[in-house]
């Protein structure tokens, strides 16, 4: 292969990778949606090998979860798994600034875009445009993310919230956005890390943990009644509920913001 065929199969297995991300992040691909590389390749109307390269960069992301014999399909995230995910996000990000001086270094020149990004991030939210919002705040988290020297942290803080929008996005399309499901800190968290103001900081991080953790609770709690509903009408009908040959559909687990 002449290294321009290479240069081009790279770029394009990049593209696609970054165009099924995109339509995950807006919900068009829904959770347990599956697929082949076969389909994908139709789609895009390119060959299989830059398409089988791209859905096994997002299999690694965690985006995708694939099987040797029905092909790929969107990964189910759970209100556990999400729970999990901002508990370890808090926990390196307090390690980070626990000791910032070896950790982070704030470049004064990258501050005026990231405060850009929040302000855009905050807007979006409090105005409900999901697509918007998503796209700004990921730009926030991975521009702030340039500060962590350690490129192998940052690159695992970036992957943990496009894998906690891809939890939320589904669930904010279908029961609404607000200020008990969306985070509005961008802009405090940014002027707190310009001033080197790490008791603030942290303030502003446990702030957000602690939202994300609390819209955790609210699902959970959820489920448990949609299930403990969906048990006493199997029990009042019969398995298959009344003059119905398929049994009941159990309730979809509801859904919150990254």
């Amino acid at each position: 292969m002449s290294p321009s065929a290479g240069v081009t199969r790279n770029t394009l297995r990049q593209q696609i990778a970054d165009a099924l991300r995109d339509e995950v992040l807006a919900g068009r691909l829904p959770p347990g949606r599956e697929f082949t590389v076969k389909q994908i390749a139709e789609q895009y109307g390119v060959s299989a090998t830059p398409v089988r390269e791209a859905l096994f960069d997002l299999s690694a992301q965690g985006l995708l979860a694939s099987d040797q014999h029905r092909g790929f399909q969107v990964r189910e995230f759970t209100v556990a798994d999400y729970r999990a995910m901002a508990e370890a996000r808090a926990l390196v990000v307090e390690g980070l600034f626990r000791d910032p001086a070896e950790r982070v270094a704030v470049r004064p020149e990258g501050l005026a875009s990231i405060r850009r990004r929040a302000a855009e991030a905050v807007r979006a939210a409090k105005g409900g445009d999901l697509d918007v919002l998503i796209g700004y705040d990921l730009r926030f988290w991975r521009e702030l993310g340039q500060f962590v020297l350690n490129p192998y942290i940052a690159d695992f803080l970036t992957r943990l919230r496009v894998q906690a929008w891809v939890f939320a996005v589904h669930r904010l399309r279908r029961d609404g956005m607000d200020e008990n499901v969306l985070w509005f800190g961008h802009e405090e968290l940014v002027e707190a890390i310009a001033r080197g103001d790490h008791e603030q900081v942290h303030a502003e991080m446990r702030s957000y943990y602690g939202h994300a953790l609390a819209w955790a609770d609210r699902l959970e709690a959820r489920e448990v009644e949609g299930n403990a509903e969906g048990n006493a009408g199997v029990r009042a009908h019969g398995p298959s509920g009344p003059g119905s040959a398929m049994p009941p559909v159990p309730p979809e687990s509801p859904g919150h913001c990254a």
